[in-house]
């Protein structure tokens, strides 16, 4: 089972497109956690791909709840 690794590339992909103002560490964080969980899920290590992602989901504020938050009015 691939689990989300895949849409949790694209997401982070939609994000850097969008050209974040990131630091220089957290720009570097982003990128290197990226190519990491893509490495690990092409080894079929989907959890660590997972976690790995979600480092850098966290650094540009996007992650699973995300979506389903838009519709919502406070």
């Amino acid at each position: 089972m691939a689990m989300h690794c895949p849409a949790d590339m694209k997401a982070i992909d939609e994000a850097l497109a969008k050209k974040p103002t990131l630091s220089e560490a957290d720009a570097k964080t982003v990128k290197d956690a990226r190519a990491k969980g893509e490495m690990l899920h092409k080894e079929g290590k989907h959890q660590e791909s997972v976690d790995e992602l979600a480092k850098a989901m966290k650094i540009l504020k996007i992650g699973a709840a995300a979506p389903a938050e838009k519709g919502v009015k406070k």
